[in-house]
């Protein structure tokens, strides 16, 4: 039988025009297709099936539960956004969860009662939402993100350890609690953690997840439309605020000077504040010297790689959350070769369901073999403007910081240029994006700068060749 995962993406008029799903869904999956990389396109999208399209509504077939769930995390927006550019404005999705019943791997559909809903991000952008009750406010928490599913290991004992005591008595203990690590390293879900457990502890405390992205969307939306007071009123009755990526706060400069205010009063009032980033405050570039210093007036904690054992125990507990039971050598395995991220571990977890339970293959060394190479031979690690400005200074024997002055001494100037025109081919920041965390400088400048380098390399050897180098260390970064 199916179960029936149906979401209602946004109210409008049911579409009553006979579609071709097949062949829409298969312009979807290359619009999709355009838009991520090959390895999370093969991973994530590739294994769904359409089954067919009526009442407005796709019904699509996904390998497992935890499958649909992370669609939904992470490519809702974009699949909203392909689906209602095919199948029209107002299209819903429903999903069909395929489990394996037997060691035949015999496949059926299972049913569920888990609905996810897309109402909750509008909540938060609302202007009207400073005047919700507290047992109205969407704390926008991902219920798999808790304590029980952390798994730990020594790289997150004291992370694990502070955020448990912050959740059983917020604003008391470490305040700020500000945690930072490499992506895919379990930021997130400890965040998310916190704000379940305080939720448990306390249901009437209003709790709140937002990004740092989202934040700096409602700050301008509130400017827009002239109801900053309205936004700032809000985030002064949260008790626990929780704000994921900070260093997303980069370069601008009013929705820093908004949040300095509201973490002020926050502190001031006992409220709890969680913060997470992908480097420590001492390293954050383009965030104002006030804010770095408030981040380090709680606990700072870093939640370093798993290790092998931890990679082994973080895998396992995957597969068999979702039912399965692999065998221990390929456990072991995908925990020597997968040394990236926790997010790989799950990618390939979720990637060896799929092809096991679609094309009926067995769990084995062979399969792991394939999906693991994939993973470690094709997904590369995204480099961001601080990693381009720390070899850049590296190079020339520079303190990172000062990259960011306005000292017109040549081999600072060369080397701010350098970081503009490498942030420009390795980054898909817009140049004013890039002015702003190299030097806070205009678009202009960057232009410039990214001109004059690329003719000057063309012509001057030395030049040339200490690119080619400071492109040798980024590419090993």
């Amino acid at each position: 039988m199916y179960s029936q995962k149906k979401r209602m993406m946004t109210k409008g008029e049911q579409n009553i025009q006979p579609i071709d799903f097949a062949a829409q869904w298969s312009k979807c999956a290359q619009a999709i297709r355009d838009n991520v990389s090959e390895q999370i396109f093969q991973t994530w999208f590739a294994p769904i099936v359409p089954l067919g399209y009526e009442n407005n509504t796709l019904h699509i077939s996904v390998p497992s539960q935890y499958f649909y769930e992370f669609l939904e995390e992470r490519f809702l927006d974009l699949m909203r956004k392909v689906l209602y550019r095919y199948f029209g404005e107002g299209t819903n999705l429903e999903y069909q969860v395929m489990v394996v019943q037997d060691e035949h791997a015999t496949v059926e559909y299972q049913s569920t009662q888990r609905t996810i809903l897309p109402k909750q991000v509008k909540a938060v952008v609302k202007k009207d939402l400073p005047q919700m009750p507290s047992n109205d406010l969407d704390p926008h928490l991902n219920p798999l993100c808790n304590f029980e599913t952390f798994i730990e290991g020594m790289s997150n004992k004291l992370a694990r350890s502070v955020a448990e005591a912050v959740a059983r008595d917020p604003g008391k203990t470490f305040n700020p609690y500000f945690i930072y690590g490499a992506s895919g390293v379990g930021k997130t879900h400890l965040a998310n953690a916190i704000g379940l457990r305080v939720k448990q502890l306390n249901p009437s405390a209003r709790v709140l997840y937002v990004s740092a992205h989202l934040f700096k969307v409602q700050y301008t939306d509130s400017v827009r439309n002239n109801t900053l007071n309205d936004f700032i009123n809000f985030y002064q009755t949260i008790d626990v605020l929780i704000i994921d990526d900070i260093q997303e706060f980069a370069g601008n400069t009013k929705t820093q000077n908004t949040f300095f205010y509201i973490f002020n009063q926050l502190h001031q009032n006992g409220k709890q504040l969680v913060m997470t980033a992908d480097r420590a405050p001492m390293l954050l570039q383009g965030l104002e010297d006030r804010l770095i210093t408030r981040f380090k007036w709680g606990m700072v904690a870093e939640l370093e790689s798993p290790s092998f054992d931890l990679r082994k125990d973080i895998f396992r507990s995957k597969v068999q959350r979702d039912g399965w039971k692999f065998p221990e050598q390929v456990i072991e395995y995908v925990a020597e070769h997968a040394t990236g991220s926790v997010r790989d571990l799950e990618g390939i977890a979720i990637s060896m369901m799929a092809q096991a339970t679609i094309f009926n293959k067995e769990i084995d060394l062979e399969l792991a073999r394939l999906i693991v190479q994939k993973f470690t031979c094709t997904e590369e690690k995204e480099l961001t403007i601080y990693d381009i400005i720390e070899v850049v200074c590296q190079h020339f024997g520079l303190e990172t910081s000062v990259i960011q002055t306005k000292s017109r001494k040549h081999e600072v100037v060369l080397a701010r240029q350098i970081a503009m025109f490498l942030a420009k081919d390795y980054t898909d920041f817009s140049t004013a994006r890039i002015g702003k965390l190299i030097g806070n400088r205009d678009h202009a400048t960057v232009l410039h700068a990214c001109k004059t380098i690329k003719e000057q390399e063309e012509v001057d050897k030395k030049l040339h060749e200490e690119l080619e180098e400071i492109r040798i260390a980024l590419k090993n970064k």
